[in-house]
């Protein structure tokens, strides 16, 4: 099995059925993986897959070509690795060398008294998947803090952190050296409009994992529920015109990145349209969709 190739910039986008929950309709990207393709972007990952089979990063796989995909999660309290990898080994029969496991713990205040001791559990999730014929270079994890990071580097392809600041990029890059893939997303608004940025940030403070991280990345005083500084959401989310984001996903790519996966937060328009003049502007190679 090789490989998959993410390129250096790639689209982070909520599965479909958690973009309709939480209110986000037409943010997700399944359908449109071609467009996405088509625009130079190397990889498109799908987050929120709590089930084992997979179906969103099908159909993705199945609406474009080469494109690599990626889960950006699979939770592993809610999807059992043994048929995580059966459906893992279907997919690369039907799209050989396109597909990337991202698996993470999630998070305490949504798992409840499911969620205990989160590091084992993961490592022996890794462990099932290894035995199941999963190779290391075919799965990612989720990695904020130290450990998480060294174990991405010990047993995946790369740390796919998300919700972090471009110093936390330059740490995780010191601690790992030159050699293993740091795949982190970057939350993106086409436009000066700070509403939904700081909504998404103030939802995500309330989760400690995040706080936690957050507080060893330059907001020390930061505290489980407290309300989103414009600092802290301005170092989270790139917002502006097109060459002030591009600056942003650049900046985080010289911070030590391999690649940078870009969320678009907003909803009230086409985001392919926004991503289109990103890609332009990073020069990513690609051609505009017809659609």
């Amino acid at each position: 099995m090789s490989t998959p190739l993410f390129g250096s910039v790639g689209v982070w986008a909520g599965a479909r059925d958690f973009a309709r929950q939480h209110g986000y309709e037409g943010a997700s990207f399944e359908d449109r993986a071609g467009e996405i393709e088509q625009l130079g972007y190397g990889a498109l990952w799908v987050g929120a897959t709590f089930e084992s089979h997979l179906t969103p990063l099908e159909e993705a796989l199945a609406n474009s070509q080469n494109l690599t995909v990626g889960s950006s999660i699979v939770n592993i309290w809610t999807a059992p690795a043994k048929e995580v990898a059966a459906s893992f080994h279907r997919l690369e029969a039907r799209f050989p060398g396109r597909l990337v496991l991202g698996v993470g713990a999630g998070h305490r205040e949504a798992q409840g008294e499911v969620y205990q001791s989160p590091y084992k559990a993961l490592v022996s999730y890794l462990d099932e998947l290894e035995e199941a014929g999963v190779p290391k270079d075919r799965i990612a994890i989720a990695a904020l803090r130290a450990r998480a990071l060294r174990l991405s580097a010990q047993r995946t392809v790369a740390a796919l952190p998300f919700l972090v600041p471009v110093e936390h990029t330059r740490k995780a890059r010191e601690l790992l050296g030159p050699g293993p893939k740091i795949a982190t997303e970057v939350k993106v608004v086409f436009g000066d409009d700070q509403t939904v940025a700081r909504r998404m940030v103030g939802e995500y403070l309330k989760m400690s994992n995040y706080v936690n991280s957050l507080r060893e990345n330059g907001f020390p005083e930061l505290h489980v529920g407290d309300e989103p500084s414009d600092a802290l959401v301005d170092a989270l989310v790139l917002r502006g015109a097109i060459p002030h984001i591009a600056a942003g996903v650049k900046e985080r790519l010289a911070a030590g990145a391999d690649h940078v996966a870009v969320q678009v937060l907003q909803n009230d328009h086409d985001p392919v349209a926004g991503l289109a003049e990103l890609a332009t502007e990073l020069r990513l190679g690609g051609s505009k969709p017809s659609r």
